[in-house]
């Protein structure tokens, strides 16, 4: 289990600080604003997926269900804010340069939805894997 705090911690730390410089040269509330704000928003549309793909897996008690959930929940939110934040944060930062226009902006957002989307698909299969594989795991061990 350290294992795996160590690499949500470091997954995280990544995320910031990637979206931080991504950020340029906004303030500094207004940085950490976005990025907590935008953290919340992975943390849902992770938590969206995951119950989506939790299906017809039948856990043996709700406590089994809510550790498995918490971990890759915490994972995965962490690895699509570096997908899709940092990405956002530069367009951000190029709107409030007025280096961008807004054509170029509706592009970039739309090729980002879309990749995400791609993204969230094949995460959804991952967890739903995932999950019947920590199961099988925990029933082989009891």
């Amino acid at each position: 289990m350290a294992l795996v705090i160590i690499t949500v911690i470091i997954i995280y730390f990544i995320l910031i600080a990637w979206t931080w410089q991504s950020l340029g040269s906004m303030e500094k509330t207004k940085k950490m604003v976005f990025i907590l704000v935008g953290i919340v928003l992975m943390y849902l549309v992770t938590l969206v997926v995951f119950r989506t793909t939790k299906g017809n897996i039948e856990y043996q008690n709700r406590e089994i269900q809510k550790s498995i959930q918490s971990v890759i929940v915490a994972i995965c939110t962490g690895i699509n804010g570096m997908i899709v934040m940092p990405q956002i944060g530069k367009i951000v930062d190029k709107i409030n340069e007025n280096e961008i226009e807004k054509e170029q902006v509706i592009k970039r957002c739309f090729l980002l939805i879309v990749v995400f989307m791609i993204c969230l698909i094949f995460e959804s299969g991952y967890m739903k894997d995932t999950q019947a594989g920590i199961l099988k795991v925990y029933h082989s061990v009891q």
